[in-house]
């Protein structure tokens, strides 16, 4: 007899966990149809674990991999830096010097002050010091990064669209189809030429919407610095993601 009913299957979990000592670490599953192999992957930005595995690959498995690392997984997770709220006293990078934080009563706006280190002075109720630097470093990224990709698309004689910054984890930097270009606004945190290099990789796109050899070319050409601002990404680009 044939049913016709057929049974809903049992939902996968999302996540596994792995303990090690008296902690327990929640490890995000991915099943990935191009997987061949159980891989683990700390990331810096969302301080999290995930572990990609085949789509047909077995839970049990993915459970067994995670746990012979589990060692690896607790070293990865307490090498990242803590977070760094924007507070009175902190400090935090600002095109790669360290600032100092500090909280100013009475009206007026953010402004850098000499000194060693340099201060960053933020003026008004205490309680809005995280959104009002937060803006202002968002504005100091997006002037900057006006004044490079106009310079870089005068350069290759192209035009560019509309130009925002947003705070994006998954990538530096995007053009659009129709030119738009965007870019996170923590580059401002960054060394100058990491600001440049993002710059021309996205006004490269103007003519090339691909990374190939014409598009690498067309990357050094404007930004000399591309190979040391992609190693430095890749170095230090995650911990930019501590501040705010």
């Amino acid at each position: 007899m044939i049913s016709l009913f057929r049974r809903n299957p049992t939902p996968q979990p999302e996540q596994i966990t792995v303990r090690i000592g008296a902690t327990t670490y929640p490890v995000a599953v991915r099943r990935l149809v191009s997987a061949r192999r159980y891989t683990l992957r700390v990331r810096t930005a969302q301080r999290d674990i995930v572990l990609s595995m085949p789509a047909r690959g077995s839970l049990v498995t993915a459970k067994a991999f995670a746990d012979k690392h589990a060692g690896w997984i607790a070293l990865k997770l307490a090498k990242l830096a803590q977070d760094v709220s924007f507070a009175d006293g902190a400090m935090v990078p600002f095109r790669d010097v360290p600032h100092r934080i500090e909280h100013r009563e009475g009206r007026g706006t953010v402004k850098i002050e000499a000194g060693s280190p340099p201060v960053l002075v933020v003026h008004g109720d205490i309680k809005h010091l995280p959104r009002r630097l937060t803006d202002w470093l968002k504005k100091q990224a997006l002037r900057e990064l006006q004044a490079i990709v106009a310079r870089h698309t005068a350069a290759l004689g192209v035009k560019h669209g509309p130009i925002s910054v947003k705070d994006t984890t998954s990538r530096w930097g995007s053009c659009s189809s129709t030119g738009a270009l965007a870019f996170s606004w923590r580059l401002i945190l960054a060394p100058p030429f990491v600001l440049d290099y993002l710059a021309a990789h996205e006004v490269s796109h103007l003519k090339e919407m691909n990374h190939s050899p014409r598009f690498w070319r067309l990357c050094h050409q404007l930004c000399p610095r591309t190979e040391e601002a992609r190693a430095w990404l890749k170095s230090h680009g995650a911990g930019l993601h501590r501040y705010g």
